[in-house]
């Protein structure tokens, strides 16, 4: 089962254990009390709560050990300085000792969907592991390595970052073989200054690379391209425009629900079909056409693994509902993605609206990008609902843009928002509805369809 003892653990990450516990085994790790899992390690972390605080819960929901700075009672544990740290190194232990091929997946804008494509085109020819949902960080990432199957041949591991130093630290436990980056945008340039910070941090990834790794780079994106010839390990560009690119997409259609493209690869020209609206997501395709050509995946198995695609839950769910056609996109937003969003809007049929939340994460570019969103809803939508802190410059961009003010308005809170959409939405609807994570859009939405419309 690939049971880890406490004494492997205590071993990897310099940490002590008793020795009557040292054989102790866990299988996976946990930092929430409530639903560790029966034989997982419970990582108590100092956060807002003392994670401390909830061991004897922890241990009395089933499990097997503890990863603390202090005992609670008399328990298996691992006591060591510091658990975030001590969880990172344990995880690295367990990297090697599975010893699988790690792909990991940075970047600004389509990380998440570019990585689950990833996992699907490889799992057509080896047992996948990946990071579940938003688990790309110091705390998730390694959770993930940790809950993998012992017979995990490759693991997709997704990296975010909103500081710098984050991706090097993230790539130190993971020690990638294949790293994609997906692009460099403007989420969080409040932390780090500006689009070379981003891209500074983004190719962090490369210190914690295995020799003999690829980077595997969008083309189209001017600050990566800008990349070649300047790193020793060697580099493959993937892209829609950039002629240049090693592996170009060609031919580009949008049909209802369908995107048809030719991925030509070298001397090889191929075509691919995605379930999806948005072409965005030939980009996050052609990585994993790359990817899954670097790792010897047929061009046969590429094909149909993205022709039954389906991406993760929030991410463009398209559906009916009360008579309205909904785009559910609530996992996250920047100006890229919301950029991306509203041109889907914009490519269909019918009344359009799109209820927005904010970006967060922008710092001093905050306004200027809202309000610039609002011009590009203007020229997509012909009814703009903002919801958040900057929504009356994501207003102000619209009615800029020529939107007739009685179909633009600024919320502050999420009923009085519902409240307008019940009173302004009519029945044959398109309504996309996005927002970053922290604005909980997914909220408006389910209230608004929990209403008597």
């Amino acid at each position: 089962m690939g049971l880890i003892t406490l004494r492997q653990a205590a071993d990897w990450c310099g940490g002590w254990v008793d020795p009557k516990y040292e054989n102790i085994t866990f299988l996976g790790a946990s930092n929430d009390s409530r639903n560790i899992q029966p034989g997982q390690l419970f990582v108590a972390l100092k956060a807002e709560r003392d994670g401390h605080d909830f061991i004897p819960a922890a241990l009395g929901n089933g499990a097997s050990a503890v990863l603390c700075t202090r005992t609670v009672g008399d328990h298996p544990a691992i006591v060591v300085e510091d658990t975030r740290l001590a969880l990172g190194q344990i995880a690295r232990g367990e990297r090697c000792r599975i010893g699988m091929t790690v792909v990991g997946v940075t970047g600004s804008v389509g990380k998440s969907t570019t990585k689950e494509m990833i996992c699907d085109v490889l799992a057509t020819q080896y047992r996948v592991g990946k990071t579940p949902a938003n688990h790309n960080n110091d705390i998730g990432m390694p959770m993930a390595i940790l809950s993998m199957d012992p017979d995990t041949q490759v693991a997709v591991l997704e990296m975010g970052m909103n500081h710098f130093r984050e991706i090097a630290y993230l790539a130190d436990i993971a020690q990638p073989d294949v790293a994609v980056i997906t692009n460099i945008g403007t989420m969080h340039i409040e932390h780090l200054g500006s689009q070379q910070g981003i891209l500074q941090a983004k190719l962090e990834i490369i210190e914690g690379m295995k020799e003999g790794g690829r980077l595997v780079l969008n083309g189209d994106d001017a600050l990566l391209w800008n990349q070649r010839n300047r790193h020793s390990i060697p580099l493959v560009y993937y892209g829609t425009q950039n002629p240049e690119c090693r592996n170009l997409s060609t031919e580009l259609h949008q049909e209802p629900s369908l995107l048809r493209f030719n991925a030509r690869c070298g001397d090889e020209t191929f075509a691919v079909v995605l379930p999806l609206e948005g072409m965005h997501y030939v980009s996050d395709a052609m990585a994993a056409v790359s990817v899954g050509l670097e790792m010897g995946i047929s061009t046969e198995n590429i094909c149909a693994a993205l022709a039954s695609f389906r991406n993760m839950e929030g991410r463009q769910e398209i559906f009916e509902a009360k008579g309205y056609t909904v785009i559910k996109d609530c996992y996250n937003a920047g100006p890229e993605s919301m950029a991306a969003a509203l041109a889907v809007l914009g490519g269909r049929k019918g009344r359009k609206v799109a209820v927005l939340g904010d970006m967060l994460e922008l710092g001093s570019s905050a306004p200027a990008e809202h309000y610039r969103i609002g011009r590009i809803a203007a020229e997509n939508a012909d009814v703009v609902l903002a919801y958040g802190p900057n929504s009356s410059r994501l207003i102000s961009g619209a009615l800029t843009g020529g939107m007739p003010p009685a179909n633009a308005r600024a919320f502050e809170d999420r009923d009085t928002m519902v409240a307008a959409m019940k009173h302004m939405l009519k029945e044959g609807d398109v309504v996309l509805v996005k927002g970053s994570r922290g604005m909980r859009m997914e909220l408006i939405l389910d209230k608004f369809l929990a209403e008597e419309t």
